[in-house]
Parts: structure tokens; sequence; C-alpha cells
């Protein structure tokens, strides 16, 4: 039997705080994704884009509130 590790709210903040976006502790995704994003707005992000690309690579290990996040205001906001 082969156990995955989920990408759960946590890991998607750390990951994002990661890259220089500050985002408080239990901040849920939808909210991580929103502060990424103004951020990504207001001053850049480098290596957002390409994290976002790497984990719509792993939808299938993916929370689906991690993923309807990145789906609703990472993907439209980097494009």
């Amino acid at each position: 039997m082969m156990i995955v590790d989920l990408i759960d709210g946590e890991d998607f903040r750390r990951q994002l705080v990661a890259l220089g976006i500050r985002i408080p502790e239990g901040s849920c995704p939808d909210t991580c994704a929103r502060m990424a994003l103004r951020r990504y707005i207001e001053v850049g992000v480098p290596g957002l884009q390409s994290q976002v690309q790497q984990w719509m690579q792993h939808t299938d290990i993916m929370l689906p509130s991690v993923r309807q996040a990145i789906e609703r205001f990472l993907l439209p906001g980097l494009r």
C-alpha cells in the first residue's frame, strides 16, 4: 500500500510563505490565495507562477479546498 501526503491548507500556506508572502497561521486556503494574489499584483512574487503550475500538476493529491482556492483566485489573476 502506498501512502501519499495530501496538499492541505497548511502545506499551501507554508509554500506561499516560502515565496515571501506573509500569511497568518491558520489562514484558510481562500485567504492564502487572495493574499498571494494581492501581493503578486502589488509588487510581484518571483516563483509564484511556476509554483501554481506545479500545484496544478498535482491536483490528484490536493484537498478540494486548496484546488478551488487556486482555481478561483490564482489562476485567473496570474494570467
